[in-house]
């Protein structure tokens, strides 16, 4: 076993430990460990060499993995430590160097309850068709929710389920339902190829990893309207810019089109955050929107710059606005307020609601 070998399962073992989200290798530096959302160097270790981060790259990978980075300089894959937890690893060239960026993913998926979700997400899994959408900046817990919201499923009701992950993160166990996890690269060639591919596989359910270009984008929406029940997950910071994003990544002459299709197939948009936790750790906050006739005209109409205030004024039905989902976290002193305004788009609302 070589010195490389050693001391990468030193690392993986002290991000267990420590119950880091995230591992970071790079050359100049000390490892990096982000816990509870901070950077924390690991002191008493060695500064690493541009020799060290390529050794202990090199141990994450096979030989064909190895050949892709030289070639195309940076690779996305999943790595199981001894079974006892997997990582999402991210390799990558920068000033001729190798770094490397791993996300611990917990080996138990947890349930919507244990990751302090508003219970309202319960109703997004009770339909058979549609399309739900997840987002959020990236590493705020996307991937997290997204596993409880298909284990839920899995353990209450038998169907078809394809995920079609880029890499594959959590490892589902099947119960009531029968699940297909496909990595892009690995078992498919792309997104949209395997997206179009699940229309002669039979599935009730289909999980999309990430929505990343216009083509993904339609294949989704047009699984929803055909009876599936669909999951995606989109790099925004809201409902509305979720919509505006999905809309603004088609032509002009097709927009009209797919917001009509949107309008009929969209459940709901669940953006969330990761906040730091007085007590420690993370916490998320959510905005959710669910899909009335209201919010169904407003995308038909093109009136998207109108879902916010639906949002705000329609907390009866279950919706949620992120600025008094916030205010709620402090009044219940979950978090700071000074947390709160940071990660709030309306801090004078939320100063006016937290008095």
């Amino acid at each position: 076993m070589s010195n490389y070998t050693e001391e990468i399962r030193e690392l993986l073992e002290i991000t267990c430990r420590e119950q880091a989200s995230d591992l970071h290798i790079s050359a100049g530096h000390y490892p990096v460990l982000r816990i509870a959302g901070r950077l924390v160097p690991l002191v008493k270790m060695r500064k690493l060499t541009s020799g060290d981060t390529q050794g202990l790259a090199f141990t994450l990978m096979t030989d064909e993995q190895k050949q892709r980075i030289l070639s195309v300089k940076e690779i996305d894959f999943s790595y199981n430590f001894d079974n006892k937890a997997r990582f999402r690893v991210n390799i990558f060239f920068q000033r001729y160097n190798i770094s490397c960026a791993l996300r611990l993913i917990p080996a138990e998926i947890q349930t919507i309850e244990e990751l302090n979700l508003p219970p309202i997400l319960h109703r997004f899994i009770q339909p058979s068709q549609g399309f739900i959408l997840l987002c959020g900046p990236s590493s705020q817990g996307k991937s997290t929710t997204l596993a409880a919201l298909i284990d839920e499923i899995n353990h209450t009701r038998p169907d078809h389920i394809i995920t079609i992950e880029d890499p594959i993160e959590y490892v589902f166990q099947d119960d009531k339902a029968v699940i297909d996890q496909r990595e892009v690269y690995q078992d498919t060639l792309s997104f949209a190829r395997a997206l179009r591919s699940t229309f002669r596989q039979d599935p009730d359910v289909i999980m999309v990893g990430e929505m990343r270009d216009p083509e993904t984008m339609a294949i989704a929406i047009s699984a929803a309207e055909t009876g599936h029940l669909v999951f995606s997950t989109l790099h925004t910071n809201s409902a509305s810019q979720s919509i505006h994003r999905i809309v603004d990544s088609f032509p002009s002459e097709q927009q009209a089109q797919i917001r009509a299709q949107l309008s009929g197939s969209l459940l709901g948009v669940i953006s969330q955050r990761l906040i730091p936790r007085i007590k420690g750790g993370l916490i998320p906050a959510c905005e959710i929107m669910i899909t009335t006739p209201a919010v169904a005209n407003l995308i038909r109409e093109n009136k998207i710059h109108e879902l916010p205030l639906v949002i705000e004024t329609s907390t009866e039905l279950g919706m949620i606005s992120l600025t008094r989902y916030l205010a709620n976290l402090v009044k219940n002193k979950e978090i700071s307020l000074d947390n709160a305004l940071s990660y709030s788009q309306d801090p004078v609302e939320l100063r006016a609601l937290v008095r």
